[in-house]
């Protein structure tokens, strides 16, 4: 019997900031992010974020669906950059980091996303994970590859506040295998 060994991987504050770099300023909430990997090709961040002031709207003084969307749009995004950088998630094995650059904002599509609000979350201050519960290359009908993931996570707060979901993500124009290119 084999025994998997997690690996922690510390937030890298140079990729993290790479990785925000398409948001705006006031619009990066994601503030660390720990990566984890079993060792069996999964792989899930445990996270902190902050969110000084709503991007959109008036303080509601709770967390809500569009934060909530953006926050694990900032955690997903991180998730798979350092996983490809570090070999870590299976269905990534092909890709550079130069590829993650190249589909983060294009290629890598919410297909499905559902919230659960249990209690109130605040929003200057929450921890956050999420984890691929599966990735699956597929074919596409004209017959391009595309990778289809389902994932999961869930927010909290100092003072119990919790949301959690899940997200079907499908990264389309992917490298084909053995090519590092799209």
């Amino acid at each position: 019997m084999t025994t998997l060994v997690a690996t922690g991987h510390p937030t890298d504050e140079h990729l993290l900031a790479r990785v925000l770099t398409p948001y705006k300023d006031h619009c990066r909430y994601l503030r660390s992010a720990v990566v984890v990997s079993e060792g069996d090709g999964q792989a899930s961040a445990r996270c902190e974020f902050a969110i000084p002031e709503s991007c959109y709207i008036d303080d509601t003084g709770h967390l809500n669906s569009v934060e909530v969307n953006i926050c694990y749009n900032q955690m997903m995004y991180y998730l798979v950059a350092k996983s490809v950088k570090e070999g870590l998630l299976a269905g990534f094995e092909s890709w550079t980091l130069d590829d993650f650059w190249k589909h983060q904002l294009p290629d890598i599509l919410i297909a499905r996303f559902a919230a659960n609000f249990r209690r109130p979350v605040d929003p200057r201050s929450f921890s956050g994970e999420m984890e691929f519960r599966s990735v699956t290359r597929r074919t596409q009908a004209d017959g391009s590859p595309f990778l289809h993931a389902e994932t999961g996570y869930r927010y909290w707060d100092a003072a119990a506040g919790r949301c959690d979901g899940t997200a079907v993500l499908a990264f389309v124009n992917v490298p084909r295998p053995g090519t590092g290119a799209s």
